[in-house]
């Protein structure tokens, strides 16, 4: 750990001593992941292509995805490598915090590259059965909030925060384990269903990256907490670095998967994007600022329960053209690209009201 060694001769050299700083620390992993996903992005491309590891669309989604046919998939596997190695570079891997998120970043990593592969190998867009999937979501997910759950240096283990209010705390109690559970479940599959055109899941991504950085180095800054009335939970500042990776790895990858995508990262990517999101929102105890900063997410997601719904409830009448909700603008005649833009857009004025919560207190 490159950290720990620079850092431990501050004593002899001073100018070492920036390496306590966490802000310097995130600006190092949002270089070093970005560099690393824009260098090895093309090397990774032309292998998965001369492996055959490419997307197969379905026939029955907007036509104009069927040139898409053939493109490769599973680049998540170069924003999950490039965030390991920002954050081993530039972590504090000793911090239990980190190491929880590390774990759950792999694990939904690990549950979308099983599925990714079983499509690939089949020439199919089914891959892993939904109720394995879903099962294996739910236990990376009970794991990691019953580490939470009963982490002794956590002051505020069962508590719900409610932005816009100081100090609106909800004691959630023994049912704070379903519900942390069903926000990293739900977060993962979302960030899932979202990814279905070219940039448009992992701009957002980068865009919720941020504002948890922001969040993340407040709720670990003692003084800052106080002030801005947000929870102090000491050491989830350190936590302002995986976000600082995520967004450079988000960005490098963006050059390769704009319109038209090179690549796409398919589920190894958006799974353990998704549930990164969800696990630190649990920690920090922001699930409602996630909610409002991934509203698009949360929209796209809820756009696919109310097809379906609606679908089986009325005998095949639908509510949307197609969903998720972006394929509804798509089939309305919207240029991707349009699309694309316009979700971003949306993404950051809700990434700015998000950060407004703290001022609003």
């Amino acid at each position: 750990m490159l950290y720990e060694l620079l850092y431990s001769l501050s004593d002899e050299i001073s100018v070492f001593n920036v390496f306590r700083y966490i802000t310097f620390r995130t600006m190092l992993a949002i270089l070093t992941a970005f560099f690393f996903t824009f260098i090895v992005a093309p090397t990774c491309i032309r292998w998965l292509k001369k492996i055959s590891f490419t997307q197969h669309i379905r026939d029955d989604g907007p036509k104009t995805h069927l040139k898409k046919e053939g493109t490769p998939t599973m680049g998540g596997i170069i924003i999950i490598a490039s965030v390991l190695v920002s954050v081993l570079l530039w972590g504090n891997l000793r911090n239990p915090y980190m190491l929880i998120l590390i774990l759950s970043f792999l694990g939904f990593g690990l549950i979308g590259f099983i599925d990714d592969y079983l499509k690939v190998t089949k020439k199919s867009y089914k891959g892993l059965p939904g109720r394995y999937k879903l099962l294996a979501q739910f236990l990376i997910a009970l794991s990691v909030t019953l580490f939470l759950y009963f982490n002794p240096k956590d002051p505020y283990t069962t508590v719900l925060s409610i932005p816009f209010f100081k100090q609106w705390l909800i004691d959630l109690g023994l049912f704070y384990i379903p519900f942390a559970i069903f926000v990293i479940v739900g977060a993962s599959n979302a960030v899932n269903l979202t990814d279905g055109m070219d940039g448009l899941a992992v701009g957002l991504v980068g865009i919720a990256a941020i504002v948890n950085a922001v969040l993340l180095y407040i709720s670990g800054h003692a003084v800052f907490a106080k002030y801005l009335y947000v929870l102090y939970i000491p050491g989830t500042g350190e936590l302002a670095i995986f976000c600082g990776a995520i967004l450079g790895a988000c960005l490098g990858f963006l050059w390769y998967n704009s319109y038209p995508a090179e690549i796409f990262m398919g589920d190894v990517g958006s799974l353990s994007l998704g549930g990164a999101l969800g696990t630190l929102a649990v920690i920090t105890k922001h699930e409602i600022i996630l909610a409002i900063v991934g509203g698009i997410f949360v929209v796209e997601a809820l756009s696919v329960i109310l097809q379906v719904g609606y679908f089986k409830l009325t005998n095949g009448r639908r509510i949307f053209k197609m969903a998720p909700l972006h394929h509804h603008f798509e089939l309305k005649k919207w240029p991707e690209p349009k699309v694309i833009v316009r979700f971003w857009i949306i993404g950051i004025i809700l990434a700015l009201l998000s950060l407004l919560t703290l001022k609003l207190r």
